[in-house]
């Protein structure tokens, strides 16, 4: 007899569907937050699997904070248009401009935290109730606090300590007035069983993943890329090397790793091996114990 047992990766892929499938039934305007990452490219191809051969009933919006790797910008817009999907870009710069947030100043400047503000105007503007992304609980510890529905209040804040239980996959989408939810399709996911996936799905990502030669700047042991919205200061130093980059925010606070690894199969080997977390390398987290958490509760995605 054919062996019908689900493979780990399976399992994983029918909840993911399941939970896509529950937002579309549940939400009236639901929302794609789309960055052209890993992750968010895993999560397109889920919902195009969930409504296949529909076309997905999302909106994409991708919070633009203008200092992203060019890399990613241009492979996010070809992706969108290959799949055929809206894309909404709103840019932290027009919050800037318009003095709904203030641009940071020093040596280790970014615009990570201030998309915050930039995610709740267009949320507002668009009336969306539910946004999709691509967070897994793996990441960091505040991320383990996360319900897969995480509900958020009509000032788009998040409290660990309301937080709805979720026993036998029931997701309660039910929310008031001005609450939204955000919703983790991939919450139960690991690094590895993303790598793994796009291995076996051949999803393409940028090339920014994979090991190539760049101009960096060697900043307190860590490597950013070289870019105009660096803040250099005398102790950095210019240098060039063979790097990828683990997981892709802005090109202020994402440091890249030293690396050979030029294929799925050997970033997947090379990620197993190592002692850091993925997200050791956002330089943005390492400012507190709880900085992630912190702009969560302000309303960070």
């Amino acid at each position: 007899m054919e062996n019908m047992t689900k493979t780990h990766l399976q399992t994983l892929e029918d909840e993911s569907i399941y939970i896509i499938r529950e937002v579309a039934a549940q939400f009236d305007k639901p929302v794609l937050l789309f960055s052209g990452g890993k992750d968010s490219i895993t999560l397109a191809h889920l919902a195009r699997k969930a409504f296949y051969p529909a076309k997905i009933p999302f909106t994409f919006m991708h919070v633009d904070t203008g200092h992203n790797f060019p890399e990613t910008i241009a492979f996010r817009d070809q992706y969108i248009q290959d799949l055929g999907v809206e894309l909404i870009v709103r840019y932290v710069q027009d919050s800037i401009d318009a003095k709904k947030a203030k641009e940071e100043t020093g040596k280790y400047a970014s615009r990570n935290s201030l998309q915050t503000v930039t995610l709740l105007d267009g949320i507002e503007e668009f009336g969306f109730d539910a946004c999709l992304g691509g967070a897994r609980r793996d990441e960091e510890k505040s991320r383990a606090k996360e319900r897969i529905f995480s509900v958020r209040d009509d000032f788009g804040q998040w409290d660990a300590k309301k937080q709805r239980p979720e026993p036998f996959q029931i997701l309660n989408g039910k929310i008031n007035f001005g609450e939204n939810v955000r919703a983790f399709p991939i919450s139960n996911w690991t690094e590895e069983d993303i790598w793994t996936y796009i291995l076996q799905e051949k999803l393409e990502l940028p090339n920014i993943y994979f090991a190539h030669d760049r101009k960096l700047v060697k900043r307190d042991g860590s490597y950013l890329a070289h870019s105009p919205f660096l803040n250099i200061v005398d102790s950095d130093e210019i240098v060039f090397e063979k790097v990828r980059f683990r997981t892709v925010g802005d090109m202020t606070c994402t440091a890249a790793l030293l690396s050979s690894a030029n294929t799925v199969e050997s970033v997947l080997n090379e990620n197993k091996a190592s002692k850091h977390s993925e997200r050791g390398a956002r330089i943005d987290d390492q400012r507190s114990e709880s900085a992630l958490e912190q702009r969560k509760k302000g309303g960070y995605f």
